[in-house]
């Protein structure tokens, strides 16, 4: 299986994780705000540890089998970090979508339907992960590749479930919540293509994609994840959630590879 095809199938994965987890939606029409909180601040930590152990230091030790020194090694890939946020940053403001809790954001809302507004978000939250698998792929090193992989398709599934509950929430039918957050993980295997398809035709960039990934994901995590995991009052909770998705992480990483 070539890099890209493998990249594209680990995306598609992390994607059927986030539909399975939509499912028990189908069955239970709530579930506590403390349970969501702390399944987003999993879901937060195992961004975290997948960033700093599978992107940050891989993209550093390429960077130095490049042949670039530990300061510029470091300039490198701590400039592709704050390019990946400004990215995401730059996305959030200019497309029109909709938090469960903040509301609209982003450019005018107006004309677009608010199932939509919903999709942009999931999306714009998702984007990051299928650029991370790709870029993994990409670099050749296929043991930290799947470990990357295997941990975001885990956190996709608690993922998945508050998505479709949180539409639930807020007014929509069952079979639509359920499939909105399934459509959702689309966009995985599409940013898996893309990341793994530049590092390849363009070898020398894999430092700096590495870098890109996680600075795209800390983004979402900082911004997006935490902020919502405490607004209701949950923080332990959620720091609780964090922490086991953290160490839980930082495992697969170490063993797988």
């Amino acid at each position: 299986m070539t890099p890209i095809l493998a990249a594209f199938v680990a995306g598609s994965v992390a994607a059927g994780a986030t539909a399975v987890g939509t499912v028990p939606a189908m069955f239970a029409s709530r579930l506590e705000r403390r349970t969501q909180d702390t399944l987003l601040g999993f879901g937060a930590g195992v961004m975290l540890a997948a960033s700093a152990f599978s992107l940050v230091l891989p993209a550093l030790q390429e960077a130095r089998l490049h042949g670039a020194g530990p300061w510029l090694a470091g300039t490198v890939v701590g400039i592709s970090i704050l390019l990946g946020a400004a990215l995401i940053m730059l996305l959030d403001r200019v497309l029109p979508h909709e938090h469960f809790i903040k509301g609209p954001e982003g450019g005018s809302p107006a004309r677009l339907k608010r199932t939509w507004l919903f999709v942009f978000a999931i999306c714009l939250h998702n984007l990051p992960e299928g650029l991370a698998i790709g870029v993994g792929y990409g670099a050749s090193n296929v043991a930290h590749a799947k470990a990357l992989a295997t941990g975001i398709a885990i956190q996709d599934l608690p993922e998945g479930l508050v998505v479709a509950l949180a539409l639930l929430a807020v007014g929509y039918g069952r079979a639509r919540a359920v499939l909105v957050g399934m459509v959702s993980g689309v966009i995985e295997p599409i940013g898996a293509l893309a990341g793994a398809s530049v590092v390849i035709a363009l070898p020398w960039l894999l430092p700096c994609g590495l870098g890109f990934a996680a600075g795209a994901m800390l983004f979402v995590v900082s911004h997006e994840i935490i902020p919502e995991s405490h607004r209701q009052g949950h923080e332990n909770f959620a720091t609780a959630g964090l922490m086991l998705g953290f160490v839980l992480m930082m495992l697969l990483d170490t063993a797988l590879a």
